[in-house]
């Protein structure tokens, strides 16, 4: 059985489509779960939308505890990491990480960097060696293959690689080099763009994408076949 965690970042709560003025990366997302669901029903779905619950900030009590070791934490120090731990476990529990992720300033928005800054964790999902002065800091979560599905919606267009401007989308390289970080080493991304163009642009960019999605689903199924239960 493959499980899923789902992440919606964009604070648009409809979806493109169904709704109106609704979120576009919101549609990819979706349109990736049912179309995993309609082929592997047994298959589980977590669902975390940060768009409308946002992790908290990394503060000065979550930085004291994160950095003191385990068995001196004191229950005000637990309770600081609570949130962090719950998110840190939809992730190590996750086959395939599906994150939907608006361009937002040529970056992602603020709480899906929030929750980047609560599951990157020494001890969780990053250890540090200072005695590596070449790579002191390694993943812990490299102990199985996990998928990272990267949907995205931009604006303008000319994003992607090797556009016009894809040297000023920080979007998917920076993902990339988080995850990266705590061990997920494989990635996909599909993006709509012409958001601000609209009109035949817009929707050929949007079928573009839902069929990429739909191949994406039914390549990553023959990766990740099903086991017992």
């Amino acid at each position: 059985m493959t499980r899923l965690l789902h992440l919606d970042a964009s604070p648009r709560p409809g979806r493109s489509g169904t709704h109106e003025h609704g979120s576009l990366s919101r549609r990819l997302t979706h349109h990736f779960v049912e179309q995993w669901k309609a082929r592997r029903p047994e298959d589980t779905v977590t669902r975390r939308d940060l768009g409308a619950q946002p992790p908290s900030y990394l503060d000065e009590a979550w930085i004291a505890a994160a950095f003191t070791p385990l068995e001196s934490r004191t229950l005000a120090m637990h309770q600081a990491l609570a949130e962090s731990d719950r998110l840190v476990d939809e992730v190590i529990g996750a086959d395939v990480l599906i994150l939907g992720i608006p361009l937002y300033n040529y970056s992602y928005p603020a709480p899906f960097k929030a929750w980047i800054d609560q599951i990157v964790r020494l001890g969780r999902t990053i250890d540090f060696d200072p005695s590596n002065l070449e790579h002191p800091v390694g993943p812990l979560l490299n102990d199985r293959p996990r998928q990272a599905v990267i949907l995205s919606s931009r604006g303008g267009h000319g994003l992607g690689p090797g556009g016009a401007m894809a040297h000023m989308n920080h979007l998917e390289a920076s993902v990339r080099t988080a995850l990266e970080l705590i061990g997920i080493e494989h990635f996909h991304e599909i993006a709509i763009e012409h958001q601000e163009t609209g009109g035949d642009y817009l929707q050929g960019s949007i079928r573009e994408a839902l069929i990429q999605v739909e191949t994406l689903v039914e390549r990553l199924q023959t990766i990740e076949e099903p086991c017992p239960a």
